[in-house]
């Protein structure tokens, strides 16, 4: 998929690091939880680049200036036998809305998700997040109110690791 005129799509660099946690607090201020957002630009850089890469990234820029990002990973489905792309993070900048940047951030990992074999591309949205949902239903995806989520995190995560509930 080639991007509409203006915008590139490139995978991020070692140099990219600090722009990537910049936008990723962009995105928590967004969406109200910037109090959760304690990365580090070390703890990106070893996430993206360090020896055992655990998710990639993948910067927007419109006229050379960098106007979003996406950040991702793979999971796998047993029922598909293949893997699926998850997709954590996707951030278009205010000043960049409606130029077609979203969209063509997704386009370019719907792209990889084919050209890797994935057999689904998946994310998750915050339920208020209206304008977001709306953008996803325009482009074909659907919201899945058969799963619910959880999350483990901090000590009830070290409970249950240390085999304490």
């Amino acid at each position: 998929m080639t991007p509409p005129s203006g915008i590139d799509i490139s995978p991020a660099t070692p140099a990219d690091v600090a722009l990537i946690l910049s936008l990723i607090n962009e995105l928590a201020d967004y969406e109200k939880l910037r109090h959760e957002s304690v990365a580090t630009e070390a703890s990106i850089h070893q996430a993206l680049f360090g020896p055992k890469p655990h998710a990639e990234a993948v910067i927007a820029r419109l006229g050379g200036e960098p106007a979003g990002f996406a950040l991702f990973f793979h999971n796998f489905s047993t029922f598909l036998g293949k893997p699926g792309l998850y997709l954590e993070d996707l951030f278009v900048r205010p000043a960049h809305r409606g130029r077609a940047v979203g969209k063509s951030l997704l386009s370019h990992l719907a792209a990889l998700a084919v050209e890797r074999g994935c057999g689904r591309f998946q994310w998750q949205v915050l339920d208020w997040n209206r304008p977001s949902r709306e953008f996803y239903e325009r482009l074909g995806a659907q919201a899945d109110p058969a799963w619910v989520n959880y999350r483990m995190t901090g000590d009830a995560l070290r409970r249950l690791a240390e085999g304490h509930s």
